[in-house]
């Protein structure tokens, strides 16, 4: 039987107890002076092939019995005019016609990100949480009372997973939910980088700041801690709040987002809810690949992203020796982790590679948390280092006539200047107050773009 216990005073935890459960129809009549939206981000390439046309098709299908939403929103990214198009013939093939295809590669939405540009918000960054700001953009723009966010590559979708989201925001005023769901199959367990770096992650930080006293770090720690699955990309969001948030630009997009609903949500407002009664599935990363995607390059950004939130924006004082014990202190609760995953893996009679997992921990992730200290570390005291040993050693004399020291101090300065990696979005609050036509602006695109891709449209 489910755990429905409630383990924090705010947030609550809302599990399937039972089969029957059916929201929909509550769902349409809480909704009847409501705009619900749903925000769906995808790759061209996630409909546009032999093998993920039907994983699109399927979500299509269930999400034409979701009568309660007021429009789907598609963020079509890497797509060209053939790859619009044919997102539109799926659509209509299978019924829907409350939809709105953002083609951010279009002469319409590249000219909004050229006016946020003019205006001081460098967008340049291409990717998920891109596509997701203006979706959220064009959310505001259609009046959205709250907005859901739905990822393009679930396997087993339906559409009750979806009703599960929207109950605690729609229909219990909520300002915030999450979903959470086990990533197993009987042919293995998923969710890795959740298993292998987030949960002993959180876990070594929080054993960390008890020991050192650190109330504020701990709050954050303690709030991250409860959700089930923190990097699950299923949410729902209230219009308050969405206006109110920025958006990650890397793979840290959904840490990020939980950070943010820390900082300014109302915790009471706050629910994580079981999306699914059986295992889910969707897209399976690859561990290596550092310049394109992957388990290593998504690990490194979630580390870089909570780092930075405890460092940058809270204010947490760190040394070398901070980074050297918290990855040895990383390691060890991996290792403790993945021996009881082992032994659930038993259990089940599932097959686990503990060797593959316990190497991506002392390998690449663990490396991942201690290589954090070149970028967090001031620059200028790195340099001192530099300096120190190059004009204690005398091999190095000749260099130092020729200028090695004073470069040394010029590259640590421009360093110290260049913008952080951990590039996030403003959020819709603040474009709106620096460029106040901007929602004007999306209406039109709106307008224009729904000529050409609309139910009615399909001029090209």
């Amino acid at each position: 039987m489910p755990d429905y216990s409630q383990k924090h005073p705010k947030i609550t935890t809302l599990p399937l107890l039972t089969d029957q459960t059916e929201l929909r129809d509550v769902l349409v009549r809480a909704s009847r002076w409501k705009k619900p939206m749903l925000v769906i981000p995808s790759l061209a390439t996630e409909y546009n092939l032999p093998e993920t046309r039907p994983i699109f098709e399927n979500i299509v299908r269930e999400l034409k019995g979701a009568k309660y939403l007021q429009r789907i929103i598609i963020g079509l990214d890497q797509a060209t005019e053939d790859d619009v198009a044919l997102a539109r013939e799926i659509l209509l093939e299978n019924g829907v016609k409350n939809y709105f295809l953002q083609w951010n590669d279009g002469p319409g939405f590249a000219g909004l990100y050229d006016l946020l540009k003019k205006n001081g918000f460098d967008l340049s960054t291409r990717g998920k949480g891109r596509n997701v700001f203006m979706s959220f953009g064009v959310a505001l723009a259609l009046e959205a009372t709250a907005v859901g966010l739905l990822d393009a590559d679930i396997r087993n979708f339906n559409r009750a997973q979806l009703d599960r989201i929207f109950f605690p925001v729609q229909v219990l005023n909520y300002q915030f939910s999450k979903a959470f769901y086990a990533r197993w199959t009987p042919v293995g367990m998923y969710g890795r980088v959740k298993r292998l770096l987030v949960d002993p992650l959180l876990l070594a930080l929080k054993r960390r700041f008890t020991d050192s006293n650190e109330e504020k770090m701990l709050r954050l720690i303690d709030f991250l801690s409860l959700f089930n699955y923190q990097l699950s990309g299923e949410i729902v969001i209230s219009q308050e709040l969405m206006q109110r948030m920025r958006v990650a630009l890397n793979w840290g997009i959904e840490i990020f987002t939980l950070i943010e609903v820390y900082r300014k949500a109302n915790q009471n407002q706050v629910a994580q809810v079981d999306f699914s009664h059986t295992a889910f599935e969707h897209k399976h990363q690859k561990v290596s690949g550092k310049s394109s995607g992957g388990l290593e390059k998504m690990s490194m950004d979630i580390i870089y992203t909570l780092l930075n939130a405890l460092i940058i924006e809270e204010g947490l004082a760190v040394s070398e020796h901070f980074f050297r014990d918290l990855a040895i202190t990383y390691e060890s609760i991996a290792k403790d982790l993945i021996k009881k995953y082992s032994d659930t893996a038993r259990f089940n009679n599932i097959p686990y590679d503990r060797d593959a997992e316990e190497e991506m921990v002392t390998g690449p992730l663990k490396d991942g948390v201690l290589n954090a200290a070149d970028y967090f570390l001031e620059p200028r005291n790195l340099a001192d280092k530099f300096l120190r040993f190059t004009s204690s050693n005398p091999e190095f004399r000749e260099f130092n006539d020729q200028g090695l020291q004073q470069t040394i101090l010029e590259v640590a300065e421009k360093i110290r200047k260049l913008p952080s990696v951990h590039a996030e979005t403003p959020s819709w609050e603040r474009v709106q107050e620096k460029c106040p036509d901007i929602v004007l602006g999306i209406i039109d695109v709106i307008e224009e773009e729904k000529k050409r891709w609309g139910p009615k449209g399909g001029s090209r």
